[in-house]
């Protein structure tokens, strides 16, 4: 059984190729007429740049090294999974997006670093 709203995953280090991979699947999607949500994992991360980087402070004064970007103390795990299981289901779910830069963040209103509503 196909699902009725697939969700593919890129996943990948900056400048490991996730944006181009990630433009060829919307050109394919494009042309397929499928319509598809493009959802960053930034997007689930936990805390915005400035509370990040103090808890990486933190964690190191502590001797703590094993904590980062990419870890289960530092990422929503869980409403990232169930923003695939109710997309999968029902084609829709909620997502917030991550501003990297100001230009960014000033169409949204928001310090860059920061995460849209």
């Amino acid at each position: 059984m196909s699902a009725k709203h697939p969700v593919l995953a890129i996943t990948g280090s900056s400048g490991a190729g996730t944006t181009t991979v990630t433009t060829t699947f919307q050109q394919i999607f494009r042309r397929e007429g499928v319509n598809a949500a493009i959802v960053y994992g930034d997007a689930f991360h936990r805390y915005d740049r400035d509370e990040m980087r103090a808890r990486m402070e933190e964690a190191q004064a502590k001797g703590e090294m094993t904590f980062s970007h990419f870890g289960p103390e530092a990422n929503l795990f869980e409403e990232l999974e169930t923003l695939f299981r109710v997309y999968g289901e029902a084609g829709t779910g909620k997502v917030r997006k991550y501003l990297h830069e100001e230009e960014e963040a000033a169409l949204h209103q928001r310090k860059a670093g920061t995460f849209t509503p």
